[in-house]
């Protein structure tokens, strides 16, 4: 055994960045995978359960968190998408029109469809990610009047995912809270009516921070979800291919990032260092005769979520193979200890193809 192979830990703000720009990447990826390899409609399925976990766990908690509990319902739904979308790194817009009626808009670039992804999402799969979350924030707030009118989506050619939430005057049935009138069109954003985000002023660290963990939040909800919706197998098929095409297609954009440089088991092994301590991870590595040995002692991405389907991890670690075959095509990268099966590490032997 040496010393710790990974090198100085580069800047946390360009490692922060790394991570953000592979799950934001990968969300985005594994929509595609399962709209070409599948179908549409398959794919609205998992973003529909995907984003109706995310509001389970997230909405109610993060009303309160941005202090919004007490305001009018259409009020407070419309600014917890402001806010928290914005802090995300999402380009979006509050309008407000009364207290029972107020706007959001989600401006291109849409976030989750980056660059020419849009292009490859059915107009279905828009539509199921605002049934997964927006109508159901009337069941969450025990309002039972408050719907949501999309009034546009970005998918269909129209300049933005935009609508409203509406307090109705009478209860809705479960297929009225969501509706479409796209010959309506939203008044003008106006930044000095808007709510203020708070930490706006914060260090540039500490907002790329925000970032990763907005990007991290949806690949940890996302990969439970595939294995839930299509079964173990095929959840390992999806997860499997798109890992690691994403991994092969950003891994030049995050290596220049923290300092890495193409080739040699050293150099991944710190590429491996370097994101997992930029997701909060604990890292260390050595060398043991011709292998170079990363190992992480925490799971942050995943913790507290069982139970795990096995392709959940080799989804995820399906990023590393394919930035490995990048990195140096002459290296393998095996996984001899892992967390979500009872080892108090996860464990990567990195070592010469041919030895």
């Amino acid at each position: 055994m040496g010393g710790d192979a990974a090198g100085p830990i580069p800047d946390s703000g360009n490692s922060y960045r790394a991570v953000e720009i592979l799950y934001h990447a990968f969300l985005t990826g594994l929509v595609l995978t399962t709209v070409t390899r599948r179908s549409g409609a398959d794919a609205a399925e998992l973003l529909f359960r995907t984003f109706r976990r995310q509001h389970l766990e997230k909405f109610l908690p993060g009303l309160a968190k941005l202090g919004l509990v007490g305001l009018p319902h259409a009020v407070a739904c419309a600014q917890y998408h402001y806010l928290s979308n914005h802090l995300g790194g999402v380009r979006v817009e509050y309008m407000y029109e009364s207290d029972r009626k107020a706007w959001v808009r989600y401006v291109p670039p849409r976030w989750i469809y980056e660059g020419t992804a849009v292009c490859g999402v059915p107009s279905e799969v828009s539509r199921a990610m605002l049934r997964g979350w927006h109508a159901h924030n009337g069941v969450s707030l025990g309002n039972p009047r408050l719907g949501f009118v999309c009034t546009k989506q970005t998918t269909d050619g129209q300049p933005g995912l935009e609508g409203y939430y509406l307090e109705y005057d009478r209860e809705l049935a479960p297929e009225e809270r969501l509706r479409f009138a796209p010959g309506e069109d939203g008044p003008d954003f106006d930044p000095a009516r808007a709510p203020r985000v708070e930490g706006a002023d914060w260090p540039t660290s500490r907002l790329r921070k925000i970032t990763r963990n907005y990007a991290m939040d949806y690949v940890r909800t996302i990969l439970p979800v595939l294995a839930d919706t299509f079964g173990p197998a095929e959840a390992l098929h999806l997860g499997g291919v798109t890992g690691r095409l994403i991994g092969m297609q950003y891994y030049a954009e995050t290596a220049a990032l923290i300092g890495v440089a193409p080739g040699g088991a050293d150099g991944f092994a710190r590429y491996l260092s370097a994101l997992g301590r930029a997701q909060d991870d604990p890292v260390d590595s050595y060398r043991d005769g011709t292998e170079v040995v990363v190992r992480q002692h925490a799971w942050r991405l995943m913790r507290g979520v069982a139970p795990l389907a096995s392709s959940v991890f080799d989804g995820w670690n399906a990023l590393w193979e394919g930035a490995l075959s990048v990195h140096d095509r002459h290296l393998a990268l095996r996984v001899t200890r892992r967390l979500d099966q009872g080892d108090d590490v996860i464990e990567w032997r990195l070592r010469p193809r041919r030895a």
